[in-house]
């Protein structure tokens, strides 16, 4: 208080006509600083946003202080180690050989991450390819060994090199001036790559594709078939017991932050904290999708940072990464003030059981459609059908959505080692939507575990995430 006097005074040396405030005079009693304590106070809550205020509370000072438990839960998950990087180039080498290819191409992306280390995040794609080469190559005693080229723009070459690409043996960089076309560089660095087969990424840009072909018309430059795909589909013990603890962390941070959550809170507020907690748990590239009441009747949301009443459900529908590996989670549940109508409490039930009915049919060798059908079975008997409006679930791993999916029409395999969301829901436009969601995958012996198992699974009801 003296000193904000003592500056006010300084600044009315300049402007005389200036009626100090009565706090700031000699004769200023307790009632004038109770006054300026309410103008403080006001002035606070006016100027910074509610969210902002908690963040800022000494409470939560500094950063993960309600969360801060969350940070042990991984941390003793270790990353992919070279080993697997190089295994899984051998048998993509293996893969290449029998099936009479002579090389598989990846741009940075995931593809390029699960065979080298080379993500998008590492190296930003462009109009200037920079390409992953993997060769088969057959050593003296007939054993099929990887090759890893590296095509990179020849100005960008010393900064290629310093990518973390783990590797049996040297990495090759074959560098292309601007002058020269890149694609001839490529296929140069594959031995009788003339008249054979080349297999690219799935996902890779079409004009890479095209200035391939164009290079050498006599070269088959196809999309990599399934045997290849499924070496990413299928994960080992390293990739599921990162899985698990991202997933397992995604929950942990969900029911973390809805000890903080309160009637009145905006959507907004409420995905910071969510956010928030799965920072604090080490989980990387954070997202939490939140939905209040007839908000959730969009799956995907229509952005409105509603405010939640005593009536509403909270969706969320959230993840992050470890290791490079992603985590998808959705709970909606209510607080413990709540008050939740019956017809609310039947979907989220029906929700729950279907599924349960979809992780019961998925097992090695199940059609994938099938595990789709047995969750819209149990929907369907409700006459609710028609408010399931997207597939029950994909695949996941290095990326959030990848191949196979769990949806109808499809004809894929559900196999040992593939992981998949169980994500089954019920929107009722301007009224309710309802989604559960927990990631499963496929262990030894050929049955679905979830990969929450560890931290209790998909949820109990509504007022236990």
């Amino acid at each position: 208080m003296v000193k904000y006097c003592e500056v006010l005074a300084l600044h009315d040396e300049h402007r005389t006509t200036r009626k100090r405030p009565k706090w700031c005079q000699k004769d200023a009693g307790p009632l004038a600083y109770v006054s300026l304590l309410i103008i403080c106070l006001i002035c606070w809550t006016s100027v910074f946003p509610s969210s902002l205020r908690f963040s800022l509370s000494s409470d939560s000072a500094p950063g993960f202080s309600y969360f801060s438990h969350l940070a042990s839960h991984c941390a003793h998950i270790s990353p992919i180690p070279t080993s697997s990087y190089v295994q899984r180039q051998n048998l993509l080498a293996e893969l290449l050989h029998s099936l009479n290819a002579s090389a598989y191409i990846a741009e940075p992306g995931a593809n390029a991450a699960y065979f080298a280390n080379i993500s998008s995040s590492h190296w930003h794609l462009s109009e200037r390819p920079l390409l992953l080469i993997v060769t088969p190559r057959v050593d003296e005693e007939g054993s099929i060994h990887a090759t890893v080229t590296v095509l990179t723009p020849y100005f960008e070459a010393t900064r290629a090199k310093l990518l973390p690409i783990p590797s049996a043996s040297t990495v090759t960089f074959a560098e292309w001036p601007e002058d020269v076309d890149p694609y001839a560089v490529a296929l140069s660095t594959i031995e009788h790559f003339q008249n054979s087969t080349v297999f690219v990424d799935n996902s890779i840009r079409h004009f890479i594709v095209d200035g391939l072909q164009e290079a050498s018309p006599s070269t088959q430059v196809i999309s990599a078939p399934v045997e290849i795909r499924r070496l990413r589909e299928r994960k080992n013990e390293d990739e599921i017991e990162i899985l698990k603890c991202a997933n397992e962390a995604t929950v942990l941070s969900i029911r973390a932050a809805r000890e903080q959550m309160r009637i009145g809170m905006r959507e907004s507020e409420v995905r910071a904290l969510v956010e928030e907690a799965m920072a604090a748990a080490g989980l990387k590239n954070a997202f939490a999708l939140t939905l209040f009441g007839e908000n959730a009747a969009l799956p995907h949301g229509s952005g409105t940072d509603r405010i939640l009443g005593n009536h509403d459900f909270i969706l969320i529908d959230c993840g992050g990464e470890l290791h490079g590996y992603v985590s998808d989670v959705t709970r909606t549940f209510a607080l413990p003030s709540s008050i939740i109508s019956p017809r609310q409490l039947a979907l989220w039930d029906l929700i729950h059981r279907a599924q349960s009915a979809a992780l019961a049919k998925a097992r090695n060798g199940t059609i994938t459609a099938e595990v789709d059908h047995a969750a819209r079975e149990v929907i369907a008997a409700e006459h609710l059908a028609p408010f399931f409006t997207h597939r029950l679930g994909h695949g996941i791993g290095i990326e959030g959505h990848e191949s196979p999916y769990l949806r109808g029409g499809s004809d894929d395999i559900i196999l040992t080692g593939h992981t998949f969301s169980d994500e089954p829901g019920v929107y009722i436009e301007g009224e309710i939507g309802v989604r559960l969601e927990d990631c499963f995958y496929i262990n030894e012996i050929g049955e679905a575990v979830y990969l929450t198992a560890g931290v209790g699974g998909q949820a109990t009801n509504p007022w236990k995430p």
